[in-house]
């Protein structure tokens, strides 16, 4: 057995990129996992992962995720992962964009940790997913910076909360991640997006989805029993510069 022998963990955002790498890696080390997101990989992730379908924004789906944990009979680790980013001029930003990403980013994993909260067991571990955009100063993505921004600031407070309790609260803070994740930009524009944020990485390269889900992993794991508000980044260097 591995470190996850025994416990679930639920992942919003667990059916692709960085969550769906850390649900694989918690299912092959032993553990159970509860996956939300907007599409079914049960092919990828086996009969030991329960995927719960739908909006994080959605009432239904807030249901959905405290049934599926009351059924698990309680979490030993919840994954606060879903988002999206939007990229754009200053003056392009839109009532309609700013207000999706705070719904998505920031008021769907206050309300589900609201919601989970009771549900997690003693000695629990929740991780949120931030962003080194937070700390860029990127010209183009001020609305997401803002959202990951607010996130790193409930994540301590949560912290501060939870610690009675003996539950810890975490964040990873990934840079330039290969996950596909600015697919929406179009091919072109993402591109020439990434090599302008990699040619800034120390390291030289994106990172890999595995790469970030290992350092989630090992905060949602006991071998971070110790580490409560703390943010860790995943970002080849980027932020140290």
């Amino acid at each position: 057995m591995g470190r996850f022998g025994g416990k679930t963990v639920m992942i919003t955002g667990g059916t692709r990129g960085i969550g769906l790498a850390g649900a694989q890696r918690i299912l092959a080390e032993g553990g159970q996992v509860i996956a939300s997101g907007r599409g079914n990989e049960r092919s990828i992730l086996g009969d030991d992962c329960q995927i719960v379908l739908g909006d994080v924004c959605d009432r239904a789906n807030m249901q959905a995720l405290v049934a599926a944990a009351e059924r698990a009979g309680g979490l030993d680790g919840l994954w606060l992962n879903a988002g999206f980013a939007r990229v754009g001029a200053l003056e392009a930003l839109t009532a309609e964009c700013f207000d999706a990403l705070m719904a998505t980013n920031v008021r769907a994993p206050a309300l589900q940790l609201a919601r989970l909260s009771p549900l997690l067991k003693p000695g629990a571990s929740v991780v949120v997913t931030a962003s080194s955009s937070a700390f860029e100063a990127a010209p183009l993505v001020s609305a997401y910076a803002a959202t990951k921004g607010a996130l790193l600031s409930m994540m301590r407070c949560w912290a501060a909360s939870l610690a009675p309790r003996g539950v810890r609260v975490n964040a990873i803070v990934p840079g330039p991640i290969d996950t596909g994740f600015r697919g929406f930009m179009g091919e072109a524009a993402q591109a020439q997006f990434e090599r302008g944020v990699v040619d800034l990485v120390p390291l030289g390269r994106a990172g890999s989805a595995q790469e970030a889900a290992a350092v989630a992993l090992f905060l949602l794991s006991a071998d971070a029993a110790y580490v409560t508000g703390s943010q860790y980044a995943v970002d080849g260097g980027l932020l140290m510069r």
